[in-house]
């Protein structure tokens, strides 16, 4: 079994992926909670643009997702240039960007099984809550997080996966710089360009099927298990 031992750079692009995927979901699952909220409950003009760009990334070819986040937030577009000049941070190039661009990638996936936990939560229930003196925020925080988080739970996953498998806005934005920003999708194809590179595609084409159906199968598990004791309760 020594063809399937993963060699340094591969454990290298392995644990990057793993680490890019799981700030993408961290960071982007705040924001997609806000936005999901607003989209199920909201009643305002701009609602249906709103819910175009959220779900923009769906539609577009992923190149061009990473073309718009490179003179966006490259070291020359106007958020970028402000980020690095005055805080230091820089995307373009680093993993960071990587990180990035997933989040963008997987936050219409996340966004979407958040919003229909939302829509699925029976509203006098918190109304029942706010007749008891909860303020809104109390109220969300007691009664509708608990009751959409298998979809919250769902969405984190989706959003991982997606994250695990994404190249086209990755590539674009951050390039394939080992040990920096190739994360599993771009290492499996630098491997297929190279001769000799099949038994490194094929291992890591397993690491990648191997860590996507660990993830579904957990994310199926806690859904469950949040399901029954909601019910119990």
């Amino acid at each position: 079994m020594s063809w399937f031992q993963l060699s340094p750079e591969e454990w290298t692009a392995v644990h990057l992926s793993l680490k890019v995927s799981t700030w993408a979901m961290l960071v982007s699952l705040p924001i997609g909670i806000c936005v999901a909220l607003v989209l199920a409950r909201g009643k305002f003009w701009g609602k249906s643009l709103l819910n175009g760009i959220v779900h923009l990334p769906l539609i577009l070819p992923p190149v061009v997702t990473g073309y718009l986040l490179l003179i966006t937030f490259g070291r020359r577009g106007p958020i970028g240039a402000f980020l690095a000049d005055n805080f230091g941070i820089v995307f373009s190039f680093r993993w960071t960007g990587a990180a990035l661009a997933c989040g963008v990638m997987g936050f219409p996936l996340m966004v979407r099984a958040i919003w229909l936990s939302i829509e699925a939560v029976d509203r006098k229930l918190e109304a029942a809550a706010g007749t008891l003196g909860a303020s809104p925020v109390w109220v969300f925080f007691t009664v509708t997080l608990p009751l959409i988080l298998p979809g919250v739970i769902a969405g984190m996953i989706l959003s991982f996966a997606k994250a695990m498998g994404e190249f086209g806005a990755t590539i674009t934005f951050v390039s394939n710089i080992p040990g920096e920003t190739q994360t599993l999708p771009t290492a499996i194809y630098t491997f297929t360009q190279v001769p000799g590179g099949d038994l490194g595609a094929l291992r890591l084409t397993l690491v990648s099927i191997v860590i996507s159906m660990a993830a579904l199968i957990a994310s199926e598990a806690m859904s469950r298990r949040l399901g029954r004791r909601l019910d119990i309760e």
